[in-house]
């Protein structure tokens, strides 16, 4: 794929996606870091129906580790594999308190330190809280990166080191939520909602139905 048809359909994504951002609700850079560690294999609704209720009563890593680990879990305990990321979130907790006066770090390397903390939450938590120019390689991403020709690769860390590398500069700060949000919604798994895609002229997915 030619740099002129990338940033048409960065430049096309943009415009139908005027307000690129995450769809998990939060007030402050730690509410979004538990967000994301509760969000993976899990939906961001869910993750959402959940905080709804936790943030209220603890939302900042003191009063998480004051919930204590039975308080968490009863608060997160609809959530897929919940018994291990409470005891990730718990550990977390302790280390901004312990080493960060209870801030989030703003640097992949202390941020990758955290339990429940890999390559892409921390690429979710530079971008989204510290406007860092990172993209997060979820299962959309990789999906589409790799349907429509965009950035092809066989793993996540190929996906993004190829998008960080070929997406034009403009829009590499919300190319993370544009194909996100284009994956969840229009480019989606099973069946690709070609007919209302705005970039289906420029997609090289040999499947596509218009």
């Amino acid at each position: 794929m030619n740099a002129d048809k990338r940033r048409e359909i960065f430049r096309r994504l943009a415009i139908a996606i005027p307000e690129p951002a995450t769809e998990l609700v939060h007030r402050s850079t730690f509410e979004l870091l538990i967000a994301v560690i509760l969000s993976a294999q899990a939906t961001d609704k869910g993750v959402n129906l959940a905080t709804a209720k936790l943030f209220p009563l603890a939302n900042t890593p003191q009063a998480i580790l004051a919930l204590g680990l039975e308080g968490l879990e009863r608060h997160i305990k609809s959530i897929g594999l919940y018994h291990s990321k409470a005891k990730n979130i718990m550990a977390t907790c302790r280390m901004l308190v312990d080493l960060h006066d209870g801030q989030v770090p703003n640097t992949r390397e202390a941020l990758e330190k955290l339990p429940g903390v890999g390559r892409k939450t921390a690429n979710v938590i530079l971008n989204t809280a510290f406007s860092q120019p990172t993209i997060a390689v979820d299962t959309h991403i990789f999906r589409i990166a790799n349907r429509i020709g965009l950035a092809p690769g066989k793993t996540p860390l190929e996906v993004e080191r190829k998008l960080v590398k070929t997406v034009p500069r403009e829009y590499l700060q919300d190319a993370h939520h544009l194909l996100i949000l284009h994956g969840r919604y229009v480019c989606v798994a099973r069946k690709p909602k070609c007919e209302a895609c705005v970039i289906h002229d420029l997609c090289e997915f040999k499947g596509k139905t218009i």
